[in-house]
């Protein structure tokens, strides 16, 4: 093995243990990828939670808050940019990200949008449906974008040959999907993350909602919008590629899962606890998601208590 390839290696290694440190639901979805996919997807995971760490509290706690903060950030960009171009970086998380920017075909056009987004975090703190639609643009839709050229790519042999096997309708479709799904993943983190956004880190995401007068309608609505996007992110899920497919299947069954809990969830509670999907609960849906099958979504699916 050559030297690079056992950096290469080591880089790869530790981008793995960030997504099952962090993230349970994440961490269980990406065991059901295809081997050639999962690397991929573990070390886009890995970038993107540096840098959302560096904006949501390791960073203010080092003593760094503030024009700190925005500079770290700044140079985890140049570093991301300067790695796509070059394929190295003395960062493991950077160079592993680089890896997989450079093998699936994507750069600053979805990188750019990301890092905005992350920008965002460390200066505006109410939304408006502009910059709200922006932000989880940059900050959730772009990562499944990312994650998409990498289903698409492996599937295909290389970012050169996806137009080759799927016609730009199918592509489009597929980005659509993916675009729904992330910005499902990330409204529904900031419902029922409501309370610590507003309390800790002073942030109002949600257009038009004040979190200190959260209403059962108020969450009716945003539940009723999360839907629409698992919704819409379920109907491609079927002909995604077969590498893909089960683990999509399972984070989508886990967040329409989770917001089935929120809607059934007082808003009084909800501004003082955090819902989370129990974990027999969870290995229920793997299970399903294993075996093929995507979780439906709509009205009727909120009717009852939390399973």
């Amino acid at each position: 093995m050559s030297r690079l390839a056992l950096y290469d290696r080591v880089a790869e290694e530790t981008s793995s243990g960030v997504i099952r440190r962090y993230s349970t639901s994440f961490g269980l979805a990406s065991r059901l990828l295809g081997s050639g996919v999962r690397q991929h997807v573990e070390n886009i995971y890995a970038l993107v939670r540096v840098a959302d760490e560096i904006v949501d509290g390791p960073a203010a706690e080092a003593g760094l808050a503030g024009d700190g903060e925005a500079r770290i950030l700044d140079g985890l960009e140049a570093e991301v940019e300067r790695a796509i171009d070059c394929g190295f970086s003395a960062n493991l998380i950077v160079h592993a990200f680089a890896r997989t920017a450079r093998a699936t075909g994507f750069g600053s056009e979805l990188t750019r949008p990301f890092f905005a987004s992350m920008r965002d975090d460390l200066s505006a703190t109410v939304h408006d449906q502009e910059s709200f639609d922006t932000y989880v643009y940059g900050s959730a839709e772009v990562v499944g974008l990312m994650c998409l050229r990498a289903f698409l790519a492996v599937e295909c042999g290389g970012p050169g040959l996806v137009a080759s096997h799927y016609d730009e309708p199918t592509r489009d479709r597929f980005e659509r999907g993916a675009c729904a799904l992330g910005a499902a993943f990330q409204k529904v983190n900031f419902l029922r993350d409501l309370h610590d956004d507003f309390e800790t880190l002073g942030r109002s995401y949600f257009p038009g909602v004040d979190p200190s007068s959260f209403s059962d309608a108020e969450r009716d609505r945003l539940v009723a919008d999360i839907d629409a996007d698992l919704r819409l992110a379920g109907s491609v899920i079927p002909q995604l590629p077969a590498s893909s497919r089960r683990a999509v299947a399972l984070a989508h069954g886990l967040f329409a899962e989770l917001n089935r809990r929120l809607a059934v969830t007082p808003a009084s509670e909800l501004m003082v606890s955090r819902i989370r999907v129990p974990n027999p609960v969870k290995l229920r849906i793997a299970a399903a998601s294993a075996a093929g099958h995507v979780t439906p979504i709509g009205a009727g699916d909120r009717s009852g208590a939390p399973a």
